[in-house]
């Protein structure tokens, strides 16, 4: 994915994700014109791995682990061109019982603060979409088990009777012989889309290594590219606006900086925040200000009247950020 850049459409910093419909949307939610829907709920998953010996990404052998991004398509009615992780809406059908080798139900509603219907179908969403986007699978035969291999004809004919839903996940699972490696993931964050956006979602982001043997690939029909990168060349896209990203990938990514391995990612995760972050939209006299409250650097402010939104600063580099942009890389087997 070395060659995947995508200009901002309305940003006016870096590579900030700002749909050009959002100010109009956001003065009509502070004059009362818009009753904000309910987010539906999802997730999606930060899949790392350790980068290979001797591999470099941009201009500097990687120093931490990489993370697997998606580009989606331009043409996709919500965050068309953005970078981000495999992930979707939850289904209906992810609430039927499944055999989990972890957590499972109980100990993912503790971890999320929701129910355990909730919690199980976020999960079981997390697993799924995981394999429908990236053919990667966090599934074995046994809690001390994962599949090794998801390639061949079989596989695939699986996996695209699940994106079609002629195959109910928990079906699969069962025919296969096969229980949920929910240990295999970490609860990382959790955001909910603006309350002016026509399409909302309550996303739980997870981190998840990728299985021993498995080989990741851009299985999407929702992405046009896929790839391994280390976060902070994702970052120095981002920055040079290079790369299009929503606030949560920028963020998610930022966090996985101080980390050195893949495997210190994933036990980090059990002592993260996972209250939600929540844009507001206020009015400050003849502005609008859109903010993501912890998030600063986000912050943009809507005239009253038909105005371009203008940055409350350019995106900030973190420390530990690269000075050079690169794309997220080719997929890799």
């Amino acid at each position: 994915m070395g060659d995947a850049t995508t200009q901002t459409s309305g940003a006016t910093a870096g590579g900030q994700w700002f749909p050009p419909e959002w100010p109009d949307r956001i003065r009509a939610l502070a004059r009362g014109e818009i009753t904000p829907p309910e987010p539906r709920p999802s997730a999606t998953v930060l899949l790392l791995r350790d980068p290979p010996p001797g591999r470099e990404t941009g201009t500097a052998a990687a120093s931490g682990p990489e993370v697997f991004l998606l580009r989606r398509r331009a043409s996709m009615a919500f965050a068309g061109g953005a970078c981000a992780y495999p992930g979707g809406s939850v289904d209906p059908r992810d609430r039927t019982p499944l055999t989990w080798a972890g957590p499972g139900p109980a100990g993912w509603a503790d971890r999320l603060g929701v129910d355990e219907a909730t919690a199980q179908s976020v999960v079981c969403a997390a697993v799924r979409e995981t394999f429908e986007e990236a053919g990667v699978l966090l599934a074995g035969r046994t809690a001390d088990d994962v599949v090794c291999d998801t390639t061949g004809d079989d596989w695939e004919a699986d996996r695209r009777a699940l994106v079609s839903r002629e195959l109910a996940f928990s079906d699969f699972l069962e025919r296969r012989s096969l229980v949920v490696r929910d240990d295999l993931l970490g609860g990382w964050a959790r955001w909910i889309t603006p309350e002016f956006e026509a399409r909302r979602y309550d996303t739980w982001f997870f981190v998840a290594l990728l299985p021993p043997g498995q080989h990741s690939r851009n299985a999407s029909t929702e992405a046009d590219r896929a790839g391994w990168t280390a976060p902070a060349d994702a970052l120095a896209g981002y920055r040079s606006g290079d790369l299009l990203m929503m606030p949560p990938t920028v963020a998610t990514l930022r966090a996985l900086l101080p980390h050195a391995r893949a495997g210190d990612v994933l036990l980090a995760a059990a002592g993260r925040d996972l209250a939600p972050v929540l844009a507001r939209a206020r009015l400050d006299g003849g502005r609008v200000v859109l903010s993501w409250p912890g998030h600063d650097e986000f912050e943009r402010t809507v005239a009253a009247t038909a105005e371009s939104p203008t940055a409350a600063g350019p995106p900030s580099a973190a420390t530990g950020d690269r000075p050079t942009p690169a794309a997220p890389g080719k997929d890799t087997p």
